[in-house]
């Protein structure tokens, strides 16, 4: 069971939803494009985070690999909003931050 949860392709749909993560925070940096360094780095991360989902969805479902990613993408865009941007989260986010994970688990048991 753990060689299904932690396989190659599950390290590469993680990756590219922390790249993702790091272009959501680039491009509040980039104040709008403003800033076109950070904007264009938030691109070439997403650029590369696709790369990644596309080489993980040769082994893992599609549905599960966009599955994963956007949840992955979503946690960690939400809690580094909060930690590192300042933005506020109610108690409700949290709520939905657990069930979140809740669900990355079951669909890869």
């Amino acid at each position: 069971m753990l060689a299904n949860i932690f396989s190659l392709s599950v390290l590469l749909v993680l990756s590219s939803a922390v790249l993702d993560i790091i272009a959501n925070l680039l491009l509040a940096k980039s104040n709008g494009f403003k800033r076109k360094l950070y904007g264009f780095s938030a691109l070439l991360c997403v650029a590369v985070a696709f790369w990644f989902l596309s080489i993980a969805v040769k082994e893992l479902d599609l549905a599960v690999a966009y599955a994963l990613w956007g949840c992955f993408g979503i946690l960690g865009t939400s809690l580094s909003g909060w930690a590192l941007l300042g933005q506020r989260m109610h108690k409700s986010a949290f709520i939905g931050i657990a069930l979140l994970m809740c669900g990355i688990v079951l669909l890869r048991i």
